[in-house]
C-alpha cells in the first residue's frame, strides 16, 4: 500500500457550508477550478486540492487510483469532514469514482467530467505530450511566450499549451517544471488503467457530463458506468472537447447546480 500524501489545497467559500471538493485532471492543479468554483462560494465550503505529483503537493512514484483516492480520504479525515460532494475531471474523475466506491459514505454527490471507469488506450497521445515537455530546452526560454512558441509544432492546440504551461515556473533565473515529468511518464499505464477490484456500486446522485467532440466517454462505456453507478445521469455537451469545464464553463456550472440539488 502506498504512503498517504498530505495534499496541498486551496479553500474558498463558507466555512460552515456543505463541502464541495473539486479534483483536477492530469497535468492540472486545484487552481484550474477557481473561476468555475466561485459561483458556489456563497453556499459551499469548497476545497481545491492538488493531487499527488501535481501543483504544490508532494511527489510520489505510486499513481494508482486507490492510492490517490486514499490521499483524498485523508484530506477529509484531516478536516473532520463526514461527507462531501465530489467533482472530478478526467484523472480526477477516476479518483472521484474510486473514492465513492472505496468509501461510499464519504461522498454525497458525484459529478464526473469526460471520463469513465474503464481502461483507456491513449498512452501514445499522453506520452507524446510528456515527451514534448521533456524535449523543451528550458535554458533557451526567456518567457512563457517563448515556451508556447517552442511547443507549437508538437502540441498544436493553443488551449492545451496554455493549460500545460501553468506547470512552468521560475526558479531564480531559471525555468523549471513543477510536475515530475519522468514520474508521470512512468505512471501513465496506471493512470490509463482502472482498478478492477473496485467492483461494488455507489447509489447516490451521479452526473456524467462529457464533451460531444471528445472520445473519452462512448456508448461502450455506459455498461461499466451503470454497473458501478446505477443512478448515473448522462449529459452530453455537443461540440465540446475533453476540457468540459474550461470550454463550456456556463454549461458546467448549470449541470453542477442541478447535481447538487439532487436529493441523496
Amino acid at each position: 500500500m502506498s504512503a498517504v500524501i498530505t495534499l496541498n489545497e486551496q479553500t474558498l467559500g463558507r466555512d460552515d457550508g456543505p463541502v464541495l471538493i473539486m479534483l483536477h485532471g492530469l497535468y492540472g492543479s486545484g487552481s484550474n477550478w477557481r473561476s468555475v468554483a466561485k459561483p458556489f462560494a456563497d453556499n459551499y465550503r469548497i476545497i481545491l486540492p492538488d493531487l499527488r505529483n501535481h501543483g504544490r503537493s508532494p511527489h510520489h512514484p505510486d499513481m494508482d487510483y486507490r492510492s490517490i483516492a486514499r490521499d483524498v480520504i485523508a484530506l477529509l479525515d484531516r478536516h473532520a469532514i463526514g461527507s462531501a460532494a465530489v467533482v472530478g475531471h478526467s484523472m480526477g474523475g477516476k479518483v472521484a469514482m474510486a473514492l465513492a466506491l472505496m468509501a461510499p459514505e464519504r461522498v454525497s454527490h458525484l459529478m464526473v467530467l469526460d471520463i469513465a471507469p474503464v481502461i483507456y488506450a491513449h498512452k501514445s497521445e499522453q506520452s507524446s505530450v510528456i515527451e514534448a515537455l521533456q524535449a523543451l530546452d528550458l535554458s533557451r526560454i526567456q518567457s512563457r511566450d517563448d515556451a508556447d512558441e517552442a511547443l507549437a509544432d508538437a502540441i498544436p492546440k493553443p488551449l492545451v499549451r496554455q493549460f500545460l504551461l501553468t506547470n512552468l515556473q521560475r526558479s531564480g533565473d531559471d525555468w523549471t517544471w513543477r510536475i515530475p515529468l519522468a514520474q508521470l511518464a512512468d505512471a501513465l499505464p496506471s493512470l490509463l488503467d482502472w482498478p478492477g477490484e473496485l467492483t461494488g456500486s455507489w447509489l447516490g446522485p451521479a452526473y456524467f457530463v462529457y464533451g460531444g467532440a471528445s472520445d473519452y466517454v462512448q456508448a461502450s462505456s455506459r455498461p461499466a458506468i451503470d454497473a458501478r453507478f446505477p443512478g448515473a445521469r448522462y449529459h452530453c455537451l455537443e461540440g465540446i472537447g475533453h476540457w468540459v469545464h474550461a470550454q463550456a464553463p456556463a454549461a458546467f456550472i448549470e449541470q453542477l447546480k442541478d447535481c447538487l440539488a439532487e436529493s441523496q
